[in-house]
């Protein structure tokens, strides 16, 4: 029997692939009656929104007032809007606290064929009028609702233990038509991938990363007064305009969704760090 030496065994772990990500952590900036993809230039159209990232994100957005203005994502050159139906609790406001995880994933088999975003890309996720049916089987679907030991929730639970948090995570589609930056139903554009083959469909051939958003709400105790601004739990949605850096992004995504690591903001995996970090210890790339 060979015995493997330390070395050894740490080159075969950094050479086996089980993630292949990296995260954007991003704290609320505002909550507002706006949504610049689905009611552009009209504010207060919209039902109420919690805001993420840049805080300059409102009605009237483009990708170069994005690209001017400021945001609180840990990576300092990811300028993109990121938005939810708002949630509450009664008529009480419930933010989520802290950075929030907004994963950038392979939606694919062949993890090393996915590419950046196109500058200016925006789409919506999920649909605000699913049924509960719907909201379930959707491929964007995870685990519906959690809280304390309650997961598969596809409505809001009617309790959670006290000091638990109401969790929810919802991929988007990762697969996109090579074409166009939106679409008259800001959906088409986009595409899942087969859910068997975890292929790319050839209306939709390029494979782009797949944003799974995993949201924490500080609610608990009884929950039956908890609603979304666009109705039941299963009315979730969000929204997305791309507004990386161009560079940094690209970086990002070659070092760990092409690479097969499972990456911080800053581009490093603290399981393999053998494999360095995409950027620097500010979270720019190195000038």
């Amino acid at each position: 029997m060979t015995t493997l030496s330390a070395a050894d065994r740490a080159a075969q772990a950094d050479e086996l692939v089980t993630h292949h990500e990296f995260q954007a952590n991003c704290s609320v900036t505002t909550h507002r009656p706006d949504d610049p993809i689905v009611y552009p230039g009209l504010p207060g159209a919209s039902h109420m929104h919690t805001f993420l990232g840049n805080d300059s994100t409102n009605a009237g957005s483009t990708n170069d007032s994005l690209k001017a203005g400021a945001t609180n994502c840990k990576t300092p050159d990811d300028k993109s809007a990121y938005w939810f139906p708002t949630l509450y609790n009664g008529d009480a406001v419930v933010a989520p606290s802290g950075p929030q995880v907004i994963y950038y994933k392979s939606g694919i088999l062949a993890y090393q064929q996915v590419r950046s975003f196109p500058a200016g890309l925006r789409f919506v996720v999920g649909d605000q009028a699913a049924t509960r049916e719907q909201f379930q089987h959707a491929p964007g679907a995870v685990e519906g609702w959690e809280c304390g030991d309650s997961f598969h929730n596809w409505d809001f639970p009617s309790w959670c233990p006290p000091g638990s948090q109401l969790n929810i995570r919802y991929q988007a589609p990762s697969c996109w038509n090579g074409r166009d930056l939106d679409s008259v139903d800001h959906k088409s554009h986009m595409a899942y991938p087969d859910r068997a083959t975890l292929v790319c469909p050839p209306s939709h051939p390029v494979a782009v990363p797949m944003l799974e958003f995993k949201m924490a709400f500080p609610v608990s105790g009884d929950m039956s007064r908890v609603r979304l601004s666009s109705g039941r739990g299963y009315s979730w949605h969000y929204d997305f305009m791309n507004a990386w850096d161009g560079p940094t992004l690209q970086a990002l995504v070659s070092h760990c969704v092409n690479g097969g690591l499972q990456c911080d903001p800053r581009g490093f995996d603290q399981y393999k760090p053998n494999r360095g970090a995409a950027l620097g210890p500010d979270y720019r790339l190195p000038r």
